[in-house]
């Protein structure tokens, strides 16, 4: 067998999290490796127009945003690579990834910035209108849609916040709850349905989004009834849900029941030495741009700490 590629930080993702480390690293001359993921990027390459993130007064695609962030890490030395961690081997140090199911590597340590993913629906014209008025991001969305009229898909805490976040915004908010119930909490439900512009529909599938070039109508469907209706809308927001992006870590490092992995509070530090988190792998709180890359900044100052105690440069 060949001798393996030893590296001394690798950064698994490549949204702001794993950019952010990977422009700490390369400054701190621990020459980190980048490999950018299934989506190069992240989540904000399916975003539009990014409003909320310091610096940018006019605002910024996320696409472009993203294209900055990566052109700052290489210009600062990381070695950006197109590939995908597909297996991890955290039992022993060097630790040990697979890239694109062939390549193994060794590395001293390892930042995990894999992100998550919105859950969808699944419908075609979700897909074909995302960011053209569909969004899985009412705080990063919501914004576009003042004085006009949303609907949002969901039943959980993250729904009701969703929801009541664009009803301070647009004049009506159609909420679609698949049951007869919602899940919730009871002091959020009770706030979604104290809202005057929040208007609930129980036993409510979505059909369809309707609209050619952006998002202009919701189609429903009562699922006791079978009955269809036509809703006019601006927005369609999807708050589902996020699965984070660890698939590749179960059983080799410590995640919550849903999969988010733990890091200890205050740190970007996993249960296994030498293996830091940040982004939305471990963020189901927040999940903005720029909390991920704060967290790839803590990520990096921990490797570089946690190297130089190793003795390893």
């Amino acid at each position: 067998m060949d001798a393996l590629e030893r590296i001394t930080c690798l950064i698994i993702g490549s949204g702001p999290a794993g950019y952010t480390a990977a422009i700490y690293a390369a400054r701190a001359n621990l020459k980190p490796v980048l490999y950018q993921g299934i989506q190069p990027g992240g989540q904000l390459t399916i975003t539009t127009e990014v409003e909320n993130y310091p610096g940018y007064a006019d605002g910024v695609q996320g696409p472009e945003m993203m294209v900055h962030f990566e052109k700052q890490a290489a210009r600062m030395g990381a070695d950006i690579r197109y590939g995908l961690a597909t297996k991890v081997d955290f039992s022993s140090q060097p630790y040990k990834v697979q890239i694109d199911e062939e390549k193994w590597i060794e590395a001293d340590s390892v930042i995990i910035a894999t992100g998550a993913s919105a859950r969808w629906l699944g419908l075609e014209s979700e897909q074909r209108l995302n960011g053209y008025g569909v969004s899985a991001c009412a705080v990063c969305d919501g914004f576009f849609f003042r004085g006009k009229e949303v609907a949002i898909v969901g039943a959980g805490d993250t729904a009701a916040e969703e929801a009541l976040y664009l009803s301070k915004l647009c004049t009506t908010v159609h909420m679609l709850i698949r049951r007869d119930a919602m899940r919730a909490s009871k002091v959020m439900q009770k706030r979604v349905l104290q809202s005057p512009n929040i208007k609930i529909y129980w036993n409510t599938e979505t059909d369809e989004v309707l609209g050619e070039k952006h998002v202009t109508a919701v189609r429903i469907r009562n699922n006791k009834t079978g009955e269809k209706q036509e809703i006019p809308v601006s927005g369609f927001f999807v708050a589902i849900g996020h699965e984070p992006n660890s698939a590749i870590f179960k059983g080799m490092i410590d995640m919550d029941e849903a999969g988010y992995i733990k890091t200890i509070p205050g740190t970007s530090k996993t249960n296994v030495e030498g293996v830091f988190a940040a982004g939305d792998v471990q963020d189901k709180i927040y999940r903005q741009a720029v909390t991920a890359a704060g967290s790839g900044c803590m990520a990096a100052l921990d490797a570089e700490r946690y190297l130089g105690a190793k003795g390893i440069h």
